[in-house]
Order: structure tokens, then C-alpha cells, then sequence
């Protein structure tokens, strides 16, 4: 049996605290009134302001005069706009970060469901290793849990479509767009769905956990009571998944739909999501408890890891291309937010997502290869949670973003989180899933043998 070790331990709540630590300065450092915005924003275009000296006359001064105050009135409402922004920083920062984790941690649950419902044979020896990945999905629903109240009392101002007078006519914020999709975004709803969606992901895992243990004893009535939950659940998470990627990050956007939005949130957290179930067998194999993990085992993850950079890459082009091509405003508006503000970020998670992975992970002996598959994935896991980064900075802070110790202290938490939940779940049961049908199938696997195929070539 596996022991969560003092040292791991203590690292995942360094980490915690290190954490929480970055994210209290980002609320404390965040401005408090809007001259502290203004004082800000002249700092940051202190360089690009020059001199400019004329022979003043009557007509001028009097146009100066005009143009002065009507500066001086735009000045006031890009300061008062920008001071939010900045104070949407510290939350949206720690949003990003929880919905990483989130979304990796329940795209997991996921891949799980589906070995089940598939009746895959060559995962069964991963599925206690993926079921005390799941273990964190209900410490992240806690905390998104608290996050969603505190947006639902406008405790914080991330969703745009949440403030005051955008669905009264005679409010001045009144927005004829967003009012006509208020059946969908109002508050009550929003905030009812997301529980619902938290609900049920939670429930499977609870469910689900406590069936793979009991099927220890071999019962195969368990095994096929696990199996349709796990076909219930699939299609649920389907549903929830999808509504989920508009409720938590289109609503970020609310005058701008994509009808495969939730399909690439899928694509992101999905191959995200391979990458640390890899991780963890990886390093779990590297230290003896997981003696039945072969090279086949971590070939074929690398392999899912691929292939789904190449389905992302696939739903990113397609959604960035018939956006581009068809040059509809409503539409393009995402994508120039995007590129005006965060070009560099929007360019880069291409390269890391997709010609990094395809060059590292295309040749069939490199995904065996453990330091290779993390190296990858390392790569995979900056580049999908750029992705994130990117779904939901620009409506929430736009401009006025940069990376620093909010960000860092919030993925420094989650990652501490993580750590603790996993292993010390893992911790709790044996580390094979005995009773499975499939079980001996899953020890013996193997999809690739150098050896063999190197017999075969001699002969």
C-alpha cells in the first residue's frame, strides 16, 4: 500500500501557503479608488507622451478649451473603466487557475467514465491512479462553490452581462444584446445550473469511487452497475460540460457564441487532463507502487496526448478560420479583444499545443520514453492553461493584465491542493482495481515491443 510521504505532504501545503499568500497581495495591491487607476495608467504611458509647443491665438485656445474638456471627460471613463478592470485582476486570476484545475480534474473523471462504458481493457491498471486524481474534484467544487455565491451577491464584477441596468430600457448601461438572451443569462438561473452541474459530477465520482472499491470482491452484478452509471453519467456530463463552457466562460463574452465552444473547452481540458494522469503514473511507477504499469501503458496515454493536441489544433483552427473568413462584427469582436491585447499568448498556445507536441510525440518509440512524455507535457499543461488564460482575461481585464503574483500565487495553491487530494487518496485504497474482468488483460498488455519487432526484422 501506498503511503503519502511526510515530504510530499508538507510540499503540497508549502504550497498552499504560498499560494494563498500571492493571491492576498493581488487584492491587496489591487487599486482602491480611481485615482489610484489614474495614478497607475500614467505610469504605464508616462513613455508615450511628448511635448508639443505652438503659438497659442483666441480660436485656438477657445478649441483647446473644447477639446480639453472633451479629453478630459473620455479621460475620466477610460480611468473609471480601466480601475475596474484592474480590480477584476486578483479575481479573475484566481478564476483562471480554478477553472484549470477544475476542468482537468473533471475531464479526468471523464476519460475514466468512458474506459468503463467502453469496457477498455489495457486502462484497468490506471484506474486507481485516475480515481485519486478525481479525489480533487470535490475540493475544487467547494471552492468554485464559494467563488459562484460571491459573484451571485457582486462580490466581484467578471461577468459583464451581471451589471447594474443592462436589462433596464431606461438605464443608461441598458444593453439591447444581452437583454435579449436574458431567459439564459440571469442570475438565479446561472447560479442554479452551476450547482446542478457540480451536483452531478460530484455525485458520480462519490458513486463511482465507492463501487470500484466494493468490486474488489469480484461481483460482476458491481461491475455492471458501475458500467451504467458510468452511461448515465457520460451523458450527463455531455450536457453539463457544454452549458458549463458558456455559464463559467462565454458569459465572460456575452454579446459574442461559438456553436462548438463547448467541444474545444473539451479539446483543452481533455488533452490537459492526459497529460496528468500520465504524470502521475509516471512518477507513482518511478517509485515502486505501481509495478504493473509497463511502457505499453504510458505509450498509449502519450498517444492520447497526440492525438488530442491534433483534435484542439483542429477546433481552434476551425473556429478561428470561419470566424475570419465570414467577417461577421459580433463575431470577430472575441478574436480582435484577443489580438490587440494578448497577440503574443494567442500565437504562442498554438506552438505549444500543437508543433510542439506533434514534433515530440509523433514518433511511436518517444511516447514510451517517460522523461520525454514530460517534457511534452509540461509544454501541454503552459499551453493549455494559456489557453484558459486567454478565454477569460480579455472580458474580464482586458488591457489591464500581466503575469504576476496573483497568477502565480493562484496556481501555486491549486497545485499544492492537487498534490494533497491526489496522493492522499491514492493513499487510501490498493492500488489495483482487483475484481475488474478486464484486469488480466490490463496487466499483460502490450502495444509496442522494440525487441519483438526487432526479432521479426532479423528474421
Amino acid at each position: 500500500m501506498y503511503q503519502f510521504s511526510g515530504k510530499l505532504k508538507t510540499l503540497s501545503i508549502a504550497l498552499m501557503i504560498l499560494g494563498l499568500l500571492g493571491v492576498g497581495y493581488g487584492f491587496y495591491a489591487a487599486p482602491k479608488t480611481v485615482e489610484e487607476a489614474k495614478e497607475i495608467l500614467a505610469e504605464q504611458h508616462h513613455d508615450g507622451h511628448g511635448d508639443t509647443h505652438v503659438t497659442p491665438t483666441k480660436e485656438s485656445n477657445d478649441t483647446h478649451a473644447k477639446e480639453t474638456h472633451k479629453e478630459a471627460n473620455h479621460n475620466d471613463k477610460h480611468a473609471e473603466h480601466a480601475f475596474h478592470q484592474m480590480q477584476n485582476r486578483p479575481w479573475a486570476a484566481f478564476f483562471v487557475a480554478l477553472m484549470f484545475f477544475l476542468g482537468v480534474t473533471l475531464l479526468v473523471l471523464a476519460f475514466y467514465a468512458i474506459q468503463r462504458v467502453a469496457q477498455a481493457g489495457w486502462s484497468i491498471v490506471l484506474f486507481r491512479v485516475m480515481e485519486a486524481i478525481t479525489a480533487n474534484l470535490h475540493y475544487v467544487s467547494i471552492i468554485m462553490l464559494m467563488f459562484l455565491i460571491a459573484t451571485f451577491m457582486h462580490m466581484n464584477h467578471l461577468f459583464p452581462w451581471m451589471a447594474e441596468g443592462v436589462f433596464d430600457p431606461t438605464s443608461e448601461n441598458f444593453d439591447p444584446i444581452v437583454n435579449g438572451k436574458k431567459w439564459w443569462l440571469n442570475t438565479p438561473g446561472w447560479l442554479m445550473r452551476s450547482i446542478f452541474y457540480l451536483l452531478v459530477w460530484n455525485a458520480y465520482r462519490f458513486i463511482i469511487r465507492k463501487g470500484s472499491i466494493a468490486q474488489e470482491n469480484g461481483d460482476l452484478k458491481l461491475h455492471k452497475r458501475n458500467y451504467n452509471i458510468s452511461v448515465v453519467f457520460l451523458f450527463l456530463f455531455m450536457i453539463t460540460e457544454t452549458m458549463m463552457s458558456w455559464d463559467w466562460i462565454m458569459g465572460f463574452d456575452p454579446h459574442w457564441f461559438s456553436t462548438l465552444f463547448g467541444w474545444y473547452v473539451l479539446a483543452t481540458f481533455l488533452v490537459s487532463a492526459l497529460t496528468v494522469i500520465a504524470f502521475v503514473t509516471i512518477y507513482l511507477r518511478s517509485k515502486g507502487y505501481l509495478p504493473f504499469v509497463n511502457d505499453s501503458h504510458i505509450h498509449d496515454l502519450a498517444k492520447y496526448m497526440f492525438g488530442f493536441s491534433v483534435f484542439w489544433t483542429y477546433l481552434w483552427f476551425s473556429q478561428f478560420m470561419l470566424i475570419w473568413y465570414a467577417n461577421i462584427p459580433e463575431e470577430t469582436t472575441y478574436f480582435l479583444a484577443r489580438f490587440n491585447d494578448y497577440k503574443f499568448l494567442f500565437l504562442a498556445m498554438v506552438v505549444m499545443n500543437f508543433v510542439f507536441p506533434i514534433l515530440l510525440l509523433i514518433n511511436s518509440e518517444f511516447k514510451s520514453i517517460p522523461w520525454f512524455v514530460i517534457l511534452g507535457g509540461i509544454v501541454i499543461l503552459a499551453g493549455h492553461y494559456i489557453d484558459v488564460f486567454v478565454m477569460i482575461m480579455p472580458g474580464t481585464v482586458g488591457a489591464q493584465w500581466y503575469f504576476g503574483l496573483p497568477e502565480i500565487g493562484s496556481i501555486l495553491f491549486f497545485l499544492g491542493l492537487f498534490i494533497f487530494a491526489t496522493f492522499s487518496a491514492f493513499a487510501k485504497a490498493n492500488p489495483l482495481a482487483k475484481g475488474n474482468p478486464f484486469l488480466q488483460e490490463s496487466e499483460e498488455y502490450h502495444y509496442y515491443n522494440i525487441e519483438h519487432r526487432g526479432e521479426e526484422s532479423h528474421h
